[in-house]
């Protein structure tokens, strides 16, 4: 396989990370009804020592070594952590609002506060990071009405042009279905989306949550009972896969790999967009799988480089910087 990928070009820092992805332990999810197991789950996946390696996992974002001042805001039911790049203009309004991923249950504290780092230096913007509520304690809606909390702070000192949103996985399932809410709540959409291998289809009914699993997706329909609760996965706010696209949403830039268990969702998304006449890109990366190489990788800097270049074309039509 090495010699293939090397024919076909994948990075050796790729190369490295599939490798290492393969020789890694399966460990089985617990139970939904687990409720303790859960919690130690949320604990590691939340813990400081680890908080960078998970931070690059759950945003697709790189390290750039750009000095980031981060700031606290507090919300009704959880924290944003607002990171503003060193040397940004003090009169640039560009905010991105990033959503982790992690199914629903890693990536939040410090992960979040570190996630905030990387993506406001990788993205050159002032960043907005939900650090949202997660099961067991707090199952769906609670992590998307964090979302929604979040934004509507954004729209009392943001013009919604200067405003775009990015979520990877987990984050890219509260991203599109935070849109939806948006439009049901008549609040402004904001200017741009970037959806990084999202789950949009809880009752993961898509050819590569099987083909593609190697053991990775095998997990995840514990976790969408735990978050979903006794709610019927099909509810749009659950999977937007099954909502109502208007041709209000926002130009979405999407990402995914062929090695991705999410590349199904990630395409039948993209289709659907299209079908609503969205502006919508997507751009799927050769072995890549599901959220790409750990940032680490020369493929991890091209996906940052397009999502940023799409997000600063959507900015410059919006006049917002």
């Amino acid at each position: 396989m090495t010699e293939r990928n090397a024919e076909y070009g994948l990075s050796p820092e790729a190369q490295a990370w599939s490798e290492m992805l393969k020789s890694l332990p399966q460990a089985p999810s617990p139970e939904p009804d687990d409720l303790e197991a859960w919690r130690a789950v949320v604990a590691a996946g939340s813990a400081p020592e680890h908080a960078d390696a998970i931070a690059l996992a759950t945003t697709g974002a790189v390290a750039t070594g750009v000095a980031v001042k981060v700031d606290v805001v507090d919300l009704a039911n959880s924290l944003v952590y607002v990171g503003t790049p060193e040397g940004i203009a003090p009169d640039d309004r560009r905010v991105l609002l990033s959503v982790h991923g992690g199914a629903f249950t890693t990536g939040g504290g410090a992960a979040t506060r570190a996630a905030t780092r990387f993506v406001a230096g990788a993205y050159g913007v002032i960043v907005w990071s939900v650090d949202y509520r997660m099961p067991p304690d707090h199952p769906y809606p609670a992590a998307l009405d964090d979302c929604l909390d979040a934004y509507r702070a954004l729209l009392d000192s943001h013009d919604p042009a200067s405003i775009a949103i990015s979520g990877l996985s987990a984050g890219g399932n509260l991203v599109a279905a935070l849109l939806l809410r948006l439009r049901e709540e008549g609040l402004p959409m904001p200017c741009a989306v970037v959806l990084n291998s999202p789950l949009v289809d809880l009752t993961l009914s898509g050819d590569t949550i099987v083909n593609n699993a190697f053991g990775e997706g095998a997990g995840l329909t514990n976790s969408m009972k735990l978050y979903a609760g006794d709610h019927d996965l099909m509810d749009p706010r659950l999977s937007p896969l099954f909502g109502q696209i208007g041709d209000d949403w926002p130009p979405t830039i999407m990402f995914s790999g062929t090695r991705d268990f999410l590349l199904s969702d990630t395409v039948r998304m993209h289709r659907k967009l299209l079908a609503a006449g969205v502006q919508a890109q997507l751009h799927v990366f050769d072995a890549a799988p599901h959220g790409m190489f750990g940032g680490n990788a020369p493929e991890d800097r091209l996906l940052v480089a397009q999502a940023r270049r799409f997000l600063e074309a959507a900015w410059n039509d919006g006049a917002a910087t």
